[in-house]
């Protein structure tokens, strides 16, 4: 079942959902089913897997020389959703990426997708590699989240990248796309960064996944910006707690957002108790969360970051 068809289906009530990381290299899907098995009672529709490309570093070896070393590697999201739909019936929706993909290998995780029965998928650009500096497509792969989104489009009309495919069958992808309430780092500004939201919509994306806020009035002005933009699909917001001292500055330097005065103020006043200050945060999540669902918003999306003890703790006061 689609996403915009959960929420549909759901007539104005708040829907929840989760996304997980795929474990390290190593790793087994137990670490998704820890997360998981304790959150489903709150009967999650669907569940978010992200996809990380894999990145590298140059290591200074004896003699001078440096050699290119993969640092970070993470199993397929393909299986992982397919583990997740099996054990648990409810929707994967898998993340996919500009970066670390040729459109080739792009149509081969969609067909693969679609043998499976996995009819959602989040369009993203993804992240820089940190040796990069900025964003590298691969040769022969997507810039731009909008023509990752105008693929799948195109195969759910039936194309394909070789024209002369024969018997192709079209595909039925639900397709969204990640917004942004505090912008893109790299988008101008707020303006252009919503243009660059409605050409993602209007190349196919069905809802909109927030970056994570903690100011609710944010979101709020966001979706209103959205709608007078002619940007009407669902606009999902995504939250996530702030758990220690040391993200009031990883956060807005990371994901390029503000933090409100009182969130500060909160944490500060506690800042040499980590108990105070997880439960400072956790509180902050839970009135958020009470403030968007009273306020109609489709769906919370949570991000869990293997932290399944403090998503629980808002799951059980929220719904």
């Amino acid at each position: 079942m689609k996403v915009t068809d959960y929420i549909a289906a759901a007539a104005g009530n708040t829907l929840i959902s989760f996304e997980v990381l795929p474990p390290l290299k190593g790793g087994s899907m137990k670490s998704i089913f820890d997360t998981l098995d304790p959150l489903m009672e709150f009967k999650p529709p669907f569940i978010d897997v992200t996809y990380h490309r894999e990145d590298f570093e140059y290591i200074k070896r004896p003699g001078g020389h440096y050699e290119k070393t993969a640092i970070r590697k993470r199993p397929g999201t393909v299986g992982i959703c397919a583990s997740i739909t099996n054990r648990y019936g409810v929707d994967a929706v898998p993340h996919l990426l500009c970066g670390g993909f040729t459109v080739s290998e792009t149509e081969n995780v969609l067909i693969d997708l679609a043998f499976l029965g996995i009819q959602n998928v989040l369009a993203l650009r993804g992240d820089a590699r940190h040796f990069d500096g900025k964003f590298v497509a691969e040769d022969h792969g997507h810039n731009y989240a909008v023509d990752l989104v105008k693929q799948i489009a195109d195969m759910n009309h039936g194309n394909y990248l070789d024209e002369h495919i024969k018997n192709a069958q079209a595909t039925e992808f639900c397709i969204g796309v990640a917004g942004y309430p505090e912008k893109h780092f790299e988008a101008p500004n707020l303006d252009m960064d919503l243009r660059y939201l409605k050409e993602k919509v209007d190349a196919g994306a069905q809802y909109i996944v927030t970056q994570m806020f903690f100011d609710n009035q944010v979101y709020f002005d966001f979706v209103e910006k959205c709608r007078a933009a002619g940007i009407d699909v669902p606009i999902v917001p995504g939250l996530k707690p702030l758990t220690k001292y040391y993200q009031l500055n990883s956060i807005p330097r990371l994901f390029h957002i503000n933090l409100p005065s009182d969130l500060v103020e909160s944490v500060e006043a506690v800042k040499d108790d980590r108990r105070k200050i997880k439960q400072a945060g956790i509180e902050w999540c839970i009135q958020q969360s009470k403030e968007l669902k009273a306020a109609g918003v489709p769906c919370l999306h949570y991000y869990t970051m293997g932290d399944v003890k403090t998503i629980r703790k808002i799951a059980e006061s929220v719904f």
